[in-house]
C-alpha cells in the first residue's frame, strides 16, 4: 500500500481557541470526555500515550512532537487483553494496528474565534485498517467539537461496541 493510501485526512472546525483544543489531547480528564473511558498521558516526546476504550485495552503509543498550542503527534495502535473466546473480538482493521505502529499527526490552526483542526492518521497497513479510522476520527472529531465547547458529548462509541461483545 502506498503512503498516501495508508493515510487518512480529516478537518474540523471548532468553536474554541487552540490552548483550549490542545488540552483534549493531553489532559487524560479532558481527554476522556471525547475519546475512551480512561487515559494516562505523559505529553512530552517520548511519553506515554494510553487511551482505554474498553477494561480490555485500547489505543497504545508514545507521544513524538508535543509543541503546545499548535502541534501534537503521536503514535497509535490497538492492545487489548484477555481471552478472544470470551466474546470481545476486534473488527477488522483494528487487530491488524499493533501498538504504537501508526502515526497521528494534529495540527491546530487559529479560524477567527475558533481553531481549524486537521488530523493525518498515517501508517495505516490495510483497506480495512483505513476504512475503520477513516469511519471512526470524524465521529471523535464531532464529540472533540462538543467537548471543547463545555458540552457532553455522551458514552464513547467504541467502548459501547465492546460492550455489546461482553468487553
Amino acid at each position: 500500500m502506498s503512503p498516501e493510501a495508508s493515510t487518512i485526512e480529516i478537518e474540523r472546525r471548532i468553536a474554541a481557541r487552540p490552548e483550549i483544543v490542545f488540552a483534549f489531547f493531553t489532559d487524560p480528564e479532558k481527554y476522556c470526555r471525547w475519546q475512551g473511558i480512561a487515559a494516562s498521558l505523559e505529553p512530552v516526546p517520548g511519553g506515554r500515550y494510553h487511551v482505554d476504550f474498553t477494561s480490555r485495552g485500547g489505543a497504545r503509543g508514545r507521544y513524538l512532537v508535543v509543541d503546545p498550542p499548535r502541534r501534537i503527534v503521536f503514535t497509535w495502535g490497538w492492545a487489548f487483553s484477555g481471552d478472544p473466546a470470551r466474546g470481545m473480538i476486534p473488527p477488522p482493521g483494528i487487530a491488524e494496528v499493533l501498538p504504537g505502529s501508526t502515526t497521528v499527526e494534529i495540527t491546530l490552526e487559529p479560524d477567527g474565534d475558533g481553531t481549524l483542526v486537521r488530523l493525518r492518521h498515517s501508517g495505516l497497513p490495510s483497506d480495512a485498517a483505513r476504512t475503520i479510522h477513516g469511519t471512526q476520527w470524524p465521529i471523535y472529531l464531532d464529540r472533540l467539537a462538543t467537548a471543547a465547547t463545555g458540552g457532553d458529548a455522551g458514552a464513547d462509541p467504541v467502548h459501547m461496541m465492546f460492550d455489546d461483545q461482553g468487553g
